[in-house]
């Protein structure tokens, strides 16, 4: 009876979308182990993250989404408290306010609200509201949508830009972005009218030269010198540059594990966090490349499977807005590497080293699977 109830609890579990994931885990450690110098102590800190961060998707999987949705609220209001008490009394490291010490672990809040956000957004605009019951929601526009009162967008863009204005503060821009992204990716999934798009991207545009004005001094010279990298080549240029070469030196099939030029001989700054991607480019080349995106387009096509099949609105918005959330952290950080972005300082998600990213990480995949193994069969669709 207890080895049934033990096996009962990994049923329904998508074990195509967790070898995705233990698949990128085993890249990170190959790959760590050159960007740290082969060194084996940073590969098994980062196993023992990783090995947390498992422990915690089976937990959460396990958890009926009907509990998700209620602890949405609590999950985001601890968050920005924990937000508020970096400002106050956080960790300081490389110029940057963005941890608290707890003695016993030092994590980053900031990485709770990239769960906290979108799950209090989802609780906003799917109370009341079911797959199939539209009726509590107002008539949407001439295309005939309908869609949730006023009131709810507005008040999810206030929800979404307290922790995201609390986070730029820190300074940390590239979190604040990704945090304040997937709240908007719930309301994107919600229907937002096109209209509203529009007004949005005119109103960020008035914005953009206060917005210029607000930016520390290094933040303003990474975007110039993403536009001129070679303005600066020993300075702030000299990321972009370096990373540049390792990417496109690995050419087709790479110099091979362990013989990458540029991050053996520490051309590449950050070569373990941020710029991991230039260290596996230059040794696995664009065939490794290929694998590398595949595998992350595999997860992304899971967890709109999943999506799709949710047992209710909640769900359906909650696993869209973060399979979106992973995804655009990958492509961040793909393109800040290549030079088609600013820095941001976006790690690459599950194969940067990392400790509070990577459980978070883990643990909101934990969140897919739970709305994977709660789907009604009414609304079975094929995985």
């Amino acid at each position: 009876m207890r080895a049934e109830m033990f096996l009962r609890r990994f049923r329904g579990l998508d074990y195509t979308l967790i070898g995705a994931l233990a698949a990128l885990t085993a890249v990170s450690g190959v790959t760590l182990y050159s960007a740290g110098g082969q060194d084996v102590g940073l590969v098994l800190r980062q196993g023992l993250r990783f090995g947390l961060g498992f422990v915690a998707l089976f937990a959460l999987a396990q958890v009926p989404v009907a509990a998700y949705r209620k602890w949405g609220p609590l999950l985001y209001l601890i968050g920005v408290l924990f937000l508020l008490l970096v400002l106050f009394i956080g960790d300081v490291s490389k110029g940057a306010q963005r941890w608290l010490d707890l003695w016993v672990i030092k994590f980053q809040p900031s990485e709770l609200l990239k769960i906290g956000v979108p799950m209090a957004l989802c609780w906003l605009f799917a109370s009341g509201v079911s797959r199939t019951d539209a009726a509590v929601t107002e008539a949407g526009g001439k295309d005939g949508k309908v869609r949730p009162p006023a009131w709810k967008f507005i008040a999810a863009l206030a929800l979404l830009a307290v922790p995201a204005v609390i986070v730029a503060l820190q300074p940390d821009f590239g979190t604040a972005v990704l945090i304040a992204m997937s709240g908007v990716f719930v309301v994107f999934l919600v229907g937002i009218p096109w209209l509203w798009i529009g007004l949005g991207a005119v109103a960020a545009l008035a914005l953009a030269p206060v917005v210029w004005h607000s930016l520390l001094d290094y933040q303003r010279q990474r975007l110039l010198v993403f536009l001129d990298p070679e303005s600066d080549p020993l300075g702030a240029g000299y990321h972009i540059i370096q990373s540049k070469i390792a990417i496109g030196s690995g050419g087709l099939w790479g110099k091979g594990w362990l013989q990458g030029s540029q991050s053996q001989l520490d051309f590449i700054p950050e070569r373990a966090t941020d710029f991991v991607f230039a260290v596996f480019s230059e040794e696995f080349g664009f065939a490794g490349i290929c694998v590398l995106v595949s595998l992350y387009l595999l997860i992304m096509y899971r967890g709109f499977k999943i999506s799709m099949n949710a047992a209710d609105e909640f769900g359906r918005l909650l696993a869209g807005a973060l399979i979106l959330s992973f995804f655009l952290s990958f492509f961040v950080n793909v393109g800040m590497v290549s030079g088609l972005l600013p820095v941001v300082g976006v790690p690459l998600p599950l194969v940067s080293y990392g400790g509070t990213s990577v459980v978070t990480l883990l643990a909101s995949f934990g969140v897919l699977m739970a709305i994977a193994r709660y789907r009604p069969m009414m609304r079975n669709v094929p995985l």
